[in-house]
């Protein structure tokens, strides 16, 4: 590959101005004082999918104090669960506050990364959206920061080309769109319906919502579950419609479900969530060897606790395979995955190595671990979901241990699970003297509380 001399460089480089893209920031500012980064990102305007979802009654499903920063708390929020407009005024405050705006690079797309051994540093293909040029970006870390929740899914029903009026995913809502005594069709009830029916029920005519199945009361926690007293009690209004009957037919103002019933429809609105695609991007590391072809020696996708593979070195996910938990705040992952990739590129940041590599056999014991703790999970069952790989069969989105483990693991852990290529003695300890006053401080926890206790029912005796 013959490139020209002037292309850029830099020390990191992000892709993605998501939250996993600002928390990478604002920890190489806050842990390394490292200012020689840049974040790309394909959209017009850095927030990710807090951006990118408009669509009436968009909120974050869990409480705000568990999605926001540890670093950067907001006492501010009007609501326990505060709206899409609160979530991205946090975000870019936060931004402006570590100085990170400045260095995010808008309506560019990621299209590839290629390691150069001879300088041991990433060639990374992008694409400026706005005038369709590629160019290239040379670092010496790369760091995806690339969300789930990204492409929205489409919706393949047979004649939808012929439909008439608005169809439109909650993902690219559209500003002047009015549903006003309108009959509008919902397809999909996950949380994008609950927050998107709430919001409309009280303007809209007939409201009906399509999904493929109903799920019984032993089958719904394997799936994500969002917190909304007012759900159930919005489908009991008059004019929505709840309805298993699957979409098998558009036409110019109607849809036809698999019984034959006709639906008129004025608007078709989609809450099929997100076709989950962010491992797409063509991604070669040593000798040639691709991330297929890695994750095809496995038989699935995988990397080290979520961020690293073998063969890439100085590559990291912040919400890599099995990085998600089914029911706690993204906010928290993302934190933990950060912290322990902070750990693991200082010595590169500090020019005392040139690369850092998980080995083989920690990543391969690693992840024969994880599956065997997700086989005896109930995320692991057979419900559509799309934590299941659809050609390996093997759940590639959720953790499957608690979020102590989570928080411990990311923390503190093994060096000898990392291999550089120039490795002082004191950066042995980065993990292992932590370990150490881990262990330490929970030994002295239940001494302290004894004590506490002996002293205060010798209190209480004296006193009586």
């Amino acid at each position: 590959m013959v490139l020209s001399e002037n292309k850029p460089f830099s020390k990191v480089l992000i892709v993605g101005a998501g939250f996993s893209g600002l928390a990478t920031a604002c920890q190489l500012r806050r842990e390394h004082n490292c200012d020689d980064y840049v974040i790309y990102d394909r959209s017009p305007a850095p927030g990710g999918t807090w951006w990118a979802n408009k669509y009436p009654g968009c909120a974050v499903d869990i409480p705000a104090v568990f999605y926001s920063l540890s670093f950067a708390p907001n006492p501010d929020f009007s609501k326990i669960y505060p709206p899409q407009a609160e979530i991205l005024e946090y975000f870019n405050k936060v931004a402006d506050k570590f100085d990170v705006s400045r260095h995010i690079v808008r309506n560019t797309e990621w299209e590839g990364a290629y390691w150069q051994d001879s300088t041991n540093s990433w060639l990374v293909k992008l694409k400026d959206l706005s005038t369709g040029q590629t160019f290239y970006h040379e670092c010496k870390i790369l760091i995806s920061a690339v969300g789930a929740l990204v492409n929205p899914n489409q919706f393949g029903i047979p004649g939808v080309e012929t439909f008439e009026g608005d169809i439109v995913h909650t993902a690219a809502w559209k500003a002047d769109l009015s549903l006003h005594e309108k009959d509008v069709i919902v397809v999909g009830n996950g949380c994008e319906f609950s927050f998107l029916s709430l919001s409309l029920s009280l303007s809209l005519s007939p409201l009906r919502s399509f999904r493929q199945q109903l799920i019984s009361i032993t089958q719904f926690i394997r799936r994500r579950i969002f917190d909304n007293s007012r759900y159930t009690s919005c489908l009991q209004q008059s004019n929505i419609h709840l309805t298993d009957d699957p979409i098998v037919k558009v036409s110019s103002h109607s849809i036809f479900t698999k019984s034959g019933q006709e639906y008129r429809a004025d608007a078709i609105l989609l809450a099929t969530g997100f076709a989950l695609t962010q491992y797409e991007v063509d991604l070669v590391g040593r000798n040639g060897r691709t991330r297929d072809e890695h994750w095809g020696n496995f038989g699935y996708k995988e990397a080290y606790k979520s961020t690293a593979m073998s063969g890439f070195p100085n590559f990291f996910y912040v919400l890599g395979p099995n990085s998600g938990k089914g029911h706690t705040s993204a906010i928290y992952c993302i934190e933990n995955y950060v912290n322990l990739v902070m750990k693991v590129i200082a010595p590169v940041l500090r020019d005392r190595a040139s690369f850092v590599e998980v080995k083989s056999d920690s990543e391969k014991e690693y992840n024969e671990n994880l599956h065997e703790k997700i086989a005896t999970t109930i995320f692991n069952s057979s419900c559509g979901s799309y934590f299941i790989d659809y050609k390996s069969q093997k759940n590639w989105f959720i953790y499957p241990w608690n979020s102590f483990v989570m928080w411990y693991s990311t923390h503190w852990g093994r060096s000898d699970d990392w291999t550089y290529d120039d490795r002082p003695h004191q950066n042995y300890r980065l993990f292992s003297f932590g370990h150490l006053l881990l262990l330490l401080a929970l030994s002295i926890i239940p001494i302290s509380f004894k004590v506490s206790m002996t002293v205060s029912e010798k209190l209480q005796y004296t006193t009586r």
